[in-house]
């Protein structure tokens, strides 16, 4: 009897219990949903609110004199503020979308294209497991100084530069250093990494010869603000490194003897530093005597 009645009790506490849970009603506090119930009506909800993207308008970009074509996505060319701002102020018809840069040289700015797209561009970077260091793509290894020109007064003074290393350009008749041109576009269309990228792989280039050198060094100048710090400061550590090599070039003489760039006074500021640090650490070594 006595088991009974206990049982008696227990269901009859287990279903008044049951009876009270259904009277409060259906709601549940959603804090308290399974993980699986929360994630499905998430996906439902993303499901809802999903809508299909449409594409990127595509640009047409006349470049140089000749008036070579480009295209590319509008969404892509407002990654630098330049195409940002041109593409507000002439994009005022929507079936027309065309932007023209007739001092631009075509394949400084594909290389520039490339990069919007690929973060990179030809000879891309990469980096040696091997080595634990930093190289340029299709690299063949070569000699770490510049070369002397041997002939100052023949094309322009210089040799043939290495594979990929300048491009020629049209507007100047001449060949530059493909990462210094790289640089100085991607100043004027206000891409900064663009310009951090084109530094470093400009420092991993070696073997060029002297005339080409100091013609990429004078376009530096001319196409970069006073306030530029890395381009111009990179030309004169190098020159002041190689200083033998370009002190026996008869096209360093002729270019200084010409004259009519602001870089050979900033070189002759910076071999007064150099000297002066030189001296500095030769004092501080050498004990004084009274």
């Amino acid at each position: 009897m006595f088991k009974r009645s206990f049982r008696s009790h227990q269901d009859h506490i287990r279903v008044d219990k049951t009876h009270r849970l259904k009277k409060q009603g259906a709601v549940r506090d959603p804090t308290k949903l399974s993980k699986l119930q929360r994630s499905l009506n998430h996906e439902q909800h993303d499901v809802s609110m999903t809508q299909p993207v449409a594409p990127s308008p595509i640009v047409t970009i006349t470049i140089g004199r000749e008036g070579r074509l480009f295209a590319a996505h509008e969404d892509v060319l407002r990654q630098a503020p330049f195409f940002e701002a041109a593409c507000r102020e002439h994009f005022s018809d929507a079936q027309s979308k065309r932007i023209s840069l007739p001092e631009e040289e075509p394949e400084v700015f594909s290389a520039v294209l490339e990069y919007l797209y690929k973060g990179d561009y030809y000879p891309r970077l990469i980096h040696n497991r091997h080595r634990n260091s930093w190289e340029l793509e299709d690299h063949q290894p070569t000699t770490k100084s510049p070369r002397p020109s041997p002939n100052p007064a023949h094309n322009g003074g210089g040799q043939t530069p290495a594979v990929d290393a300048a491009v020629y350009l049209s507007s100047i008749d001449a060949d530059i250093l493909r990462d210094t041109v790289v640089y100085c576009a991607a100043e004027r269309y206000g891409l900064e990494e663009l310009k951090r990228l084109a530094l470093r792989k400009q420092g991993l280039q070696a073997g060029i010869d002297v005339g080409t050198i100091l013609r990429s060094a004078q376009y530096a100048y001319a196409h970069t603000p006073d306030s530029d710090s890395r381009l111009r400061a990179h030309y004169l550590a190098l020159i002041i490194r190689c200083r033998k090599t370009f002190k026996r070039s008869g096209t360093m003489q002729a270019e200084m003897e010409a004259g009519g760039s602001k870089l050979f006074f900033d070189l002759f500021v910076a071999m007064c530093n150099h000297l002066d640090d030189v001296i500095d650490v030769t004092n501080a070594r050498t004990p004084k005597t009274v």
